[in-house]
């Protein structure tokens, strides 16, 4: 990773989260993802497994961890397992982990080759009575592969088949929602690298520019600032292409007198940014933009104020539904007649606003979280409403990442510029 180290004290105090909620005599096992082919003998580039990542600290491929509390061997009680080093095939693709170093990234003090992981890993199942598996258990989850994580449960299972199974992901998702202040300060640094690259941004944008070229612009202010790159594909549309909420071609030109709305991130430490801007290609909005645009910051900053303990994100969606519903008769897109005839089940709003107003943020874009439990503190939220209009050709989507806090939230994009004004008077320098 390109990023300064991290606190160890991150992980080890995860661990001991995870830990404090397994049962008596039990034993836990991570793996990380596959590396997954693209074409030929190409890969591509790897990612690792969040829930391996929030136990460790550990990016490398070939990894796991291994927790067993009640070991009757304290050296065995955290393990973490690496890929030995070989000689050759760091010639290939560079250097591997040594113990000294996993050690101080995760603060976990026994490392085992796994090549030498077989001999020690039987007689520790065989002194446990439950045996806790992780799976991706995220609910946005849309890849029907069948990845190492699964297939590993497959293997245990039929190994041992009469121990007692739990399912880590279940601890995970409430433990992951949760963020710690260490974590929020990994997650601040990627939001302030994206801040500053959001500024450069509105001093590069004009007409006659390509959506490639500021993409490219976030790629190169993203990597000179240490950050590991793009949280996510850059979203960079301009136009009516604003209207597309995943559009990730960039390849067309941003024109005079049209929006362009800019959805990207850094991601630092491997925790992620989510900033959506949305500005006047020639540095200054049209009436109508700013009309709409205002609307939009006014739904944004209203959706803020709910933002707090005990809320449902379904509560919360369909208050954030009744204020688009007051601002969108306010700027002329609904008639009251569209409001008293609408569809309980596709209300009217929902033609200019057809996406949720918040996902959970961390280690993943869309991080795990509940929708139906009440919001906790220590969560963090995006804000993210947007308003798109067909016969106008226009999009706006204004997104900032908030922390929820016992009385209610901090936004921690709060410096980034966001009224019409201070955009307009930064593209105007």
């Amino acid at each position: 990773m390109k990023n300064l180290p991290l606190n160890p004290d991150i992980f080890i105090k995860n661990r001991e989260r995870f830990t404090g909620r397994m049962l008596k005599n039990s034993i836990a096992i991570f793996v990380s993802n596959d590396e997954s082919p693209v074409n030929g003998d190409a890969l591509y580039r790897y990612k690792t497994n969040s829930d391996l990542f929030w136990l460790s600290g550990i990016t490398q491929e070939d990894s796991m961890v291994i927790l067993f509390p009640s070991n009757p061997d304290p050296k065995y009680r955290e393990v973490l397992v690496l890929v030995r080093p070989n000689e050759l095939k760091e010639k290939w693709d560079g250097k591997r982990l040594r113990m000294k170093e996993a050690q101080d990234m995760s603060g976990i003090k026994t490392i085992v080759w796994l090549d030498s992981l077989e001999a020690l890993l039987q007689p520790w199942i065989h002194l446990a009575d439950t045996i806790y598996l992780d799976t991706n258990e995220n609910d946005r989850k849309g890849s029907l592969v069948r990845t190492r994580d699964y297939r590993f449960v497959d293997e245990m299972k039929s190994r041992y088949p009469l121990h007692q199974y739990e399912r880590s992901a279940k601890i995970m998702k409430e433990f992951r929602a949760i963020k710690t202040a260490p974590e929020i300060e990994v997650l601040q640094t990627a939001i302030d690298i994206t801040d500053r690259t959001f500024r450069r941004l509105l001093k590069f944008i004009r007409p006659g520019v390509m959506e490639y070229e500021i993409e490219a612009e976030i790629v190169h202010s993203f990597l000179s600032q240490r950050a590991n790159g793009e949280a996510y594909g850059s979203i960079i549309a301009s136009g009516d292409r604003a209207r597309t909420l995943h559009y990730v071609s960039n390849n067309e030109e941003c024109k005079d007198g049209e929006l362009i709305l800019m959805d990207f991130g850094a991601e630092y430490g491997g925790y992620c940014a989510d900033l959506t801007r949305t500005v006047p290609v020639n540095g200054k909005f049209g009436r109508r933009q700013k009309t709409v645009y205002n609307a939009c910051l006014h739904l944004h900053d209203y959706a803020k104020s709910l933002l707090k303990p005990g809320i449902t994100i379904v509560d919360y969606t369909d208050k954030v539904g009744e204020e688009a519903t007051r601002q969108f008769l306010k700027i002329g897109l609904l008639k009251k007649t569209d409001v008293k005839n609408e569809d309980p089940g596709n209300r009217a709003y929902r033609r200019y606003l057809y996406h949720g107003i918040s996902h959970h943020l961390g280690i993943d874009v869309h991080d795990l979280g509940t929708r139906t439990e009440p919001i906790k503190p220590g969560m963090v939220l995006t804000v993210e409403p947007g308003i798109y209009i067909e016969q106008e050709k226009m999009g706006v989507r204004i997104e900032n990442n908030v922390w929820i806090t016992r009385n209610g939230n901090k936004d921690l994009m709060k410096n980034i510029p966001i009224t019409a004004e201070e955009i307009e008077s930064i593209m105007k320098k």
